[in-house]
C-alpha cells in the first residue's frame, strides 16, 4: 500500500515521516518503523511484488539486514535473486554477502580453467568446478605490491576466516607448509584444505607472478602425494588449485591438457574489479615517472 500510495502524486513528500510517527505511537513496543526502514520496506515490495510468490523465493529465508544489502548494493533484479539464492544456500553472513557483491562473485564463481571434466567422472567434475573462482579476490589482505609467496601465504593464514569465506562454503583449513616424506626427500604443500561437503582434499599452491607450465606439474605432484598419504576410501578425489598473479589462458589450456591430475588454475587480486578500474595502468605510471 505504501508503494502504491507514494507513487500517487497526491501524497506529499512527508507521508513516510508521518506514517513512521503514527506507527511508532500505535506500536510503542515494536521496532523497525523508522522512516529509513519504511523506505526499505517500500523498496522490498517493489523488488519482490506478490506475497504468495515471495514465500517461495530465496529472499524469504534471509534476515532483514541481508535484504537491505541487496536493495542498497544492487539494482538489477536478476542479480538480487542470484545473490539471495547463494546466500540462502550457503548461509553467508551479511559481511560475506557484501564482500561477494563488491567483488562481482556472479562473474567469478565456477570460472577457473580446469581439467576436471577430463579427469573426474561426470557429476563429480561439475561439483568440483563449482568450488572454483577466477579470479579470487583477497581484498582483506594488507600486503604491499611486490610481496613474496611466503608473505601471501602467511597473510592468508592470519586472516583464515576471511580466506575461507572467499574460497567458498564447505572449505576447512588443514594446514600450512604440510610436510610429506618420500624416501627421505621432504616436500611441503603451501596450503591444504578439506571440503567437508564434497569430502575431498584441496591442495592450494601460491605463485607470485605469471603462470608457468611447470607449475601445473608441481601441483599435480602434490595432489598425488595427498592422494597416496591422506585420502581415505570414503573421500572423493583430491583436487589441486594453483593461484597466481597473472596467466596466459592459452598457456593454461595447454598445461591442463598435459596434466593427469585434476587441477584448476586461477589468478588472484588484492583489489576488487571496481577499484582496480580506477587505478592507473603500469604504462600510465611509467609515463608519469618519465615526465618528472
Amino acid at each position: 500500500m505504501l508503494a502504491e500510495r507514494t507513487d500517487d502524486a497526491r501524497w506529499g513528500s512527508k507521508v513516510i515521516q508521518r506514517l513512521s510517527a503514527d506507527l511508532r505511537a500505535e506500536f510503542p513496543d515494536s521496532r523497525g518503523f523508522s522512516p529509513r526502514n519504511l523506505i526499505y520496506m517500500r523498496s522490498f515490495a517493489r523488488a519482490w511484488p506478490g506475497l504468495t510468490e515471495i514465500a517461495q523465493q530465496a529472499v524469504a529465508q534471509l534476515p532483514w539486514g541481508h535484504i537491505t544489502v541487496l536493495l542498497d548494493k544492487l539494482s538489477d533484479q536478476e542479480l538480487r535473486d542470484w545473490y539471495a539464492g547463494q546466500t540462502a544456500t550457503h548461509g553467508w553472513t551479511r559481511g560475506t554477502l557484501e564482500h561477494h557483491i563488491k567483488t562481482t562473485a556472479h562473474l567469478r564463481f565456477g570460472e577457473a580453467p580446469t581439467n576436471f571434466d577430463r579427469i573426474l567422472a561426470p557429476g563429480a567434475s561439475e561439483l568440483a568446478q563449482q568450488m572454483t573462482k577466477d579470479p579470487y579476490v583477497f581484498d582483506f589482505l594488507r600486503i604491499e605490491p611486490g610481496h613474496a609467496e611466503r608473505e601471501l601465504e602467511q597473510a592468508l593464514v592470519e586472516r583464515i576466516i576471511e580466506t575461507l569465506g572467499e574460497l567458498g562454503s564447505g572449505f576447512s583449513f588443514v594446514g600450512r607448509q604440510v610436510p610429506f616424506d618420500v624416501d627421505g626427500d621432504e616436500f611441503f604443500v603451501d596450503l591444504l584444505f578439506f571440503h567437508v561437503e564434497q569430502l575431498r582434499y584441496v591442495v592450494v599452491e601460491l605463485k607470485v607472478g605469471k603462470f608457468k607450465p611447470e607449475y601445473a606439474g608441481q601441483l599435480g605432484f602434490y595432489v598425488e602425494l595427498v592422494e597416496d598419504h591422506l585420502r581415505r576410501p570414503a573421500h572423493a578425489s583430491t583436487v589441486g588449485l594453483l593461484l597466481c598473479t597473472d596467466k596466459n589462458d592459452r598457456v593454461v589450456r595447454y598445461a591442463l591438457a598435459g596434466s593427469n591430475q585434476p587441477i584448476a588454475i586461477a589468478s588472484y587480486d588484492l583489489l576488487p574489479p571496481a577499484e582496480q578500474a580506477v587505478l592507473p595502468s603500469e604504462a600510465e605510471l611509467q609515463r608519469a615517472l618519465d615526465d618528472r
